[in-house]
């Protein structure tokens, strides 16, 4: 039980700092370069993407006893 709950934890830390991450390239940070920027950007919606993907396997992942993993 402890562990579903720490992976949950873990999913949501990870995307926060996706979002984060792009907020700060985006608006924070004007002095990069474009091409830097464009690749942190995309850093950024790796992050999201494997947050939101480990999300829905998460949901859509059962074991034998009913509790998502």
């Amino acid at each position: 039980m402890w562990q579903r709950r720490l992976n949950w934890a873990a999913v949501a830390l990870v995307a926060i700092f996706g979002l984060m991450w792009v907020g700060v390239v985006l608006y924070a940070d004007p002095g990069s370069s474009l091409p830097m920027r464009i690749v942190q950007v995309v850093f950024g919606l790796v992050l999201l993407g494997w947050a939101a993907h480990k999300a829905f396997s998460m949901i859509r992942t059962y074991d034998e006893e009913g509790w998502n993993r």
